[in-house]
C-alpha cells in the first residue's frame, strides 16, 4: 500500500509521552497545539517499553503502541485529535537497541535457546567470543554482589510460575535452557511415576540444533508445543506439579546444583562491576541493560519496524525521527532501507555534527534534529571578547589548567578504560589475527596494540567515521579524519611502537582488506561513538566550567561564540543543502533550556562584574562548606546555574547538582557513590539557597541582566522560527524555558496555565504584551505570530524560498541579525544587548524594495535605509511582511 499525499512539515511541538501523559492527555491538548499554529506534533517513543518508562528509548516490543500510553486504541484516538485539527505527526524511533530486561520476550527467547534461538543474530551477541567459558553464552552483569555470595545469600533461585520456569534475581526472570529442563523433570517423574512428564523431559532435551531455517523453524515449533503440554500437565495433574516443585526445593537448598544448572544455561549472571571487562554484547553507550540490534540484516529491519511503517502508510504519521544514528553498523544502508519502505516521510536524524563536520549529503533524509543549529544561533550571544578574561579566572578559581579540547581527550580514556574495555580487548583480538599473517606486524605486542587503539579512539575529535569497508567506500572528509587521528594518537604516545600506527591506518584506510579487517573498522567507528558521547558529553562537559551555556549538547567549549558572518554562513548552507534539516533550541536531551543559556551567555559580556561577584560569593559561602565539598570547579558550576534557573527550590537544583559532580566524577561518581562527599555537597547548596546575605547579593547582581536576557531570547526565538529549516519547539518552552538537565526538564507541562496565556494575546498590544516579559508571555506572542506567517506564507519559507543576510550599517551594525526569506519575510533581531545599551544611534538597515508591515506591531515600514532603533521601537524584535505578495 503506498503512502497517501503528506502535509509538509512546517513547525514541530515534541513533547515527552508517560504513563501519567498518554495519548489520551496529548489528544486533549491538540486544539492547543492547533491554535498556536504547529503543524505536527512530534512524539517521543511510543512502542512497548520497559514498564514505568519515562522516555520510551527502552523498547521492549515492536509490535505494539504502548499499553501504559494508552495502547493502540490511545493511539488511533491521538491520531484522529491530529487529524481533525489539521496537524500531521512526526515520532521518534529506536533502530540500534532494545531493552535487555525480563519484559522483552525476544531477549527472553535469546537467553532460553543462546545460539539456537531464531532470534539469536537479532542482538549484536558475539556468541564465538575467544573466551573459552562464554563461547555459545552471553554475560549478565545484573547482580549486586559476586556470584558465590548471591547464591549463598539466596538473592538468585530457581523458580516455576504455571508452566514456565526459571531463575529469579529480584525484579529479573531467566528463562531456563530447554534441554536443561531434563534435571528438573526427570527426577520429579520417578517420583509421581508419570511416563507424560519424563517423555516432555526427554522430548525438550532433544530438540533439534537451529542449523538452517527449516531446523530453526522445527525446533521453535517443537519447543512451543511441548511447553504448552509442560504447562497443561502441571496444571491439570497437582500431584505431577507437586514433585517438581520438590525437585526445585531440592536444587535450591544445594548450591552446587543449583550453580550446575546455572552453569549450562546459554548466559552467566556476573557481578555488575567485575564483568565490565568481559562483556560480550554492544550496548547503548554504557547501558549494560539497553542490548544492541543488529539492525543492518534484513530480517532484522523487517520485523523492528514493521509496526511502524505500518502507521507511516496509513497516512498516521508523516516523519521520522532516528534515534542514535551513530550506533549502527551502516548508518547509509538502513537509511536507504528506510527511505525505500518511507519514501515520501520527512526524516531527520540525532547526529550531533562536531565543529567542521557536515551531515553527508549522500544520506536519503531532510537533515538532523537540530543541534548544529542550537549551537549556532546559542554562540551569537556570547560576547567573544571576554574569552581571555573568562579563561584566565576559570583557571584561577576552578585549578584546572587544561582547555577543553585537553580535558575532553583525558576523559575519553577514562572511560575506555572503565567501560569499554571489553570492546577494546575484542578489537585487539581482531588486530592480533590480522597481524599474524603478516611479515610487517606480525611481531605488534597485544599491550602495544591495546594501547594504541585506545589513544587513537580517544584522538578522533568527531563521533564517528562512515567508512563501507567491504565495499571499499571511504570519503575524502573521513580519510582526512583518519589521518588527523592517527597523528594525535602518534603525538600522545610517542613511545608506542610506531607500526601501530601504521597498522590502524592501513586498516582503517582500506589498505588492508578481508573479512576480520572489515569486522574490525565496523566495530572500530561504532565503539568512536560512546567514547565520545561518555567522554566528552557526560564528562568532560560536567568538568570544563569556563561559560556553561557552550557545554551543551554537540557543542565545542573551546568555541567562544559565532560571528555575524559566520552564522550567516551556516544558514546559507543550510538553504542550500538542507532546507528542510529540524532547527532547534531546547529537546529533551539539552543540558539547559534555551532560555537558561541565554542566562548564562549574558556573563560574556560583563566578565569583570562577574569574576568579582564569584570572588565575593566564594568567600561569602565558605562557611557552607564541609570537608572540602563542593570542589572550585562545582561551586563555580553552581552560580552559573543559578544565574541560568534563578529562582529555582532545592527540590530542583539539588538533583542537578548531584547528577554534576557524578557525571564529573569528582569526590563521587555514579559507580561509587560517596555518601559523606554528596552529603557536604548537599549541606553547601542547601546553606548558600538559605543564606540571605547570598541570595540578596545574588539578586541584586542577577537585576539588571533579566531584561538583556528577555530580549536576548525572543531574538534566538525568531531567528529559529524564520531561519532555514523546520523549527521544533520542545514542549512547555513556548514560555521562558530555564529548565535544566532531565529530570527536570522532563517535567509535567501546565498546559491550563499556557492556554490561558494564549487566550490573553488578544487584544494586547506589543507594549502591554513586553510589560508581562516576567510571565512569559511576550515569547508565546512572538511564536504565535510567527508560526501565522508561516501558514499564512508557507513558500517564504519552504524548500526553494531564498536566504538573503541583511548586514546592518553604522556603529552597532554588528549587533543587529537580519535576513530576508523568500524576498517578502524580513527578521531583525538584536544581540549582545547589554553592549549595545538600548542605544542603536544611526545604525540603519538597507530594506529592500516594496511596503513591509511588522506582524508583532502592525508598523508600516518603506524601503530604504531604516534605522533599526525605529524599527525595534514597539517591541525588542521585528518580522517584517512585504505587502502585496502571494497569500
Amino acid at each position: 500500500m503506498s503512502e497517501p499525499p503528506q502535509p509538509p512539515v512546517s513547525a514541530t511541538y515534541r513533547i515527552q509521552l508517560t504513563p501519567d501523559f498518554g495519548f489520551d492527555q496529548a489528544a486533549a491538548q491538540v486544539d492547543y497545539w492547533a491554535a498556536l499554529g504547529v503543524t505536527h506534533l512530534y512524539c517521543s517513543p511510543y512502542l512497548e517499553s520497559h514498564p514505568g518508562s519515562q522516555h520510551g528509548y527502552d523498547v521492549i516490543s515492536h509490535t505494539r503502541a504502548n499499553p501504559e500510553l494508552g495502547g493502540e486504541e490511545g493511539r488511533a484516538r491521538l491520531a484522529q485529535a491530529l487529524a481533525t485539527h489539521g496537524i500531521g505527526q512526526v515520532l521518534d524511533i529506536v533502530p540500534n537497541h532494545m531493552a535487555a530486561t525480563s519484559r522483552n520476550s525476544i531477549w527472553q527467547e535469546v537467553l532460553r535457546n543462546g545460539p539456537n534461538s531464531r532470534y539469536a543474530n537479532f542482538f549484536d551477541i558475539d556468541w564465538q567470543t575467544r573466551q573459552p567459558r562464554l563461547r555459545g553464552r552471553v554475560i549478565l552483569p545484573i547482580l549486586g554482589d559476586h556470584y558465590g555470595r548471591t547464591l549463598r545469600a539466596g538473592q538468585l533461585k530457581l523458580q516455576r510460575v504455571s508452566g514456565s520456569f526459571g531463575f529469579q534475581y529480584f525484579e529479573e526472570t531467566l528463562p531456563l535452557a530447554p534441554e536443561t529442563l531434563t534435571e528438573l523433570l526427570s527426577p520429579a517423574a520417578k517420583k509421581c511415576r508419570s511416563d507424560e512428564l519424563a517423555f516432555l523431559a526427554d522430548a525438550l532435551a532433544r530438540l533439534p540444533q537451529n542449523t538452517t531455517a527449516e531446523s530453526g523453524a522445527k525446533r521453535s515449533r517443537d519447543e512451543q508445543v511441548l511447553y504448552a503440554q509442560l504447562a497443561r500437565l502441571l496444571s491439570e495433574q497437582p500431584a505431577i506439579a507437586a514433585a517438581v516443585d520438590e525437585v526445585i526445593a531440592e536444587i535450591n537448598g544445594e548450591i552446587d546444583k543449583l550453580d550446575g544448572l546455572l552453569s549450562r544455561q546459554h548466559y552467566r549472571p556476573a557481578y555488575w562491576r567485575s564483568s565490565l571487562s568481559e562483556l560480550n554484547y554492544r550496548r547503548f553507550f554504557n547501558i549494560t541493560t539497553l542490548v544492541a540490534l543488529r539492525v543492518e540484516e534484513p530480517e532484522v529491519f523487517a520485523e523492528s519496524h514493521a509496526r511502524v511503517l505500518e502507521w507511516v502508510r496509513s497516512g498516521a504519521v508523516q516523519g521520522l525521527r532516528v534515534d542514535h544514528i551513530d550506533g549502527l553498523r551502516d548508518p547509509l544502508q538502513y537509511l536507504r532501507r528506510l527511505r525505500s519502505a518511507a519514501p515520501q516521510a520527512w526524516i531527520v536524524l540525532e547526529k550531533i555534527l562536531q565543529r567542521g563536520e557536515r551531515l553527508p549529503e549522500t544520506w536519503p533524509v531532510a537533515g538532523t534534529t537540530g543541534y548544529d543549529f542550537l549551537n549556532q544561533v546559542g554562540g551569537l550571544f556570547v560576547d567573544p571578547t571576554a574569552e581571555r578574561r573568562l579563561t584566565e579566572f576559570n583557571r584561577a578559581f576552578t585549578g584546572e589548567p587544561r582547555d577543553s579540547a585537553e580535558v575532553a581527550h583525558d576523559q575519553k580514556l577514562v572511560m575506555l578504560r572503565q567501560f569499554f574495555d571489553a570492546d577494546i580487548q575484542r578489537l585487539t583480538e581482531m588486530l592480533l589475527e590480522v597481524t599474524q599473517d603478516s611479515l610487517t606486524y606480525r611481531d605488534l605486542a597485544r599491550r602495544d596494540l591495546h594501547n594504541g587503539l585506545r589513544e587513537l579512539l580517544a584522538c578522533f575529535s568527531v563521533y564517528r567515521t562512515y567508512i563501507r569497508a567491504a565495499l571499499g567506500d571511504i570519503a575524502e572528509a573521513d580519510a582526512a579524519r583518519v589521518e588527523h587521528a592517527i597523528e594525535a594518537a602518534r603525538e600522545h604516545e610517542p613511545e608506542l611502537d610506531p607500526l601501530v600506527w601504521d597498522l590502524l591506518r592501513d586498516l582503517l584506510l582500506l589498505r588492508l582488506t578481508g573479512g576480520v579487517e572489515a569486522e574490525f573498522v565496523m566495530r572500530f567507528q561504532q565503539l568512536c561513538v560512546p567514547t565520545m558521547a561518555k567522554g566528552v558529553e557526560d564528562t568532560a562537559f560536567y568538568r570544563f566550567s569556563r561559560l556553561l551555556s557552550l557545554n551543551e549538547v554537540g557543542g565545542d567549549p573551546g568555541k567562544f561564540g559565532t560571528s555575524l558572518a559566520e552564522f550567516h554562513r551556516y544558514c546559507t548552507e543550510l538553504h542550500e543543502r538542507w532546507p528542510e534539516t529540524m532547527t532547534a533550541t531546547s529537546t529533551h536531551d539539552t543540558k539547559r533550556g534555551e532560555d537558561t543559556r541565554i542566562r548564562i551567555s549574558l556573563l560574556s559580556e560583563i566578565p569583570e562584574l562577574w569574576v568579582e561577584a564569584v570572588r565575593r560569593w566564594a568567600e561569602m559561602n565558605e562557611r557552607h562548606r564541609r570537608g572540602g565539598a563542593p570542589d572550585r570547579s562545582s561551586e563555580y558550576q553552581l552560580y552559573q546555574t543559578l544565574v541560568g534557573a534563578w529562582p529555582i527550590t532545592l527540590e530542583r537544583l539539588w538533583p542537578v547538582m548531584l547528577k554534576a559532580v557524578r557525571e564529573a566524577k569528582r569526590g563521587t561518581s555514579w559507580i561509587s557513590p560517596s555518601a559523606e562527599y554528596e552529603e557536604a555537597l548537599r549541606t553547601f547548596v542547601t546553606g548558600v539557597l538559605q543564606d540571605r546575605e547570598f541570595v540578596a547579593d545574588f539578586e541584586r547582581f542577577l537585576a539588571p541582566l533579566l531584561e538583556p536576557a528577555c530580549i536576548s531570547s525572543l531574538s534566538q526565538t525568531l531567528i529559529k522560527y524564520t531561519a532555514p529549516g523546520v523549527p521544533d519547539l520542545y514542549q512547555g518552552a513556548e514560555l521562558w524555558d530555564l529548565r535544566l538537565v532531565d529530570p527536570d526538564n522532563r517535567l509535567p507541562v501546565d498546559y491550563d496555565l499556557r492556554r490561558r496565556m494564549l487566550a490573553e494575546l488578544e487584544g494586547l498590544t506589543p507594549e502591554a504584551i513586553w510589560r508581562r516579559a516576567a510571565s512569559g508571555l511576550p515569547k508565546l506572542f512572538l511564536i504565535k505570530r510567527a508560526l501565522q506567517l508561516r501558514r499564512r506564507r508557507p513558500t517564504l519559507f519552504a524548500r526553494g524560498a531564498s536566504y538573503q543576510p541583511l548586514l546592518a550599517e553604522g556603529e552597532k551594525a554588528d549587533h543587529a541579525v537580519a535576513f530576508v526569506r523568500g524576498g517578502e519575510a524580513l527578521t531583525v533581531a538584536p544581540r549582545l544587548v547589554i553592549g549595545l545599551r538600548g542605544e542603536w544611534g544611526e545604525t540603519r538597515l538597507n530594506v529592500p524594495e516594496g511596503d513591509w508591515q511588522d506582524v508583532f506591531t502592525g508598523q508600516s515600514v518603506r524601503a530604504g535605509r531604516v534605522h533599526v532603533a525605529d524599527l525595534l521601537a514597539r517591541f525588542p524584535v521585528a518580522l517584517l511582511e512585504r505587502q502585496g505578495g502571494e497569500p
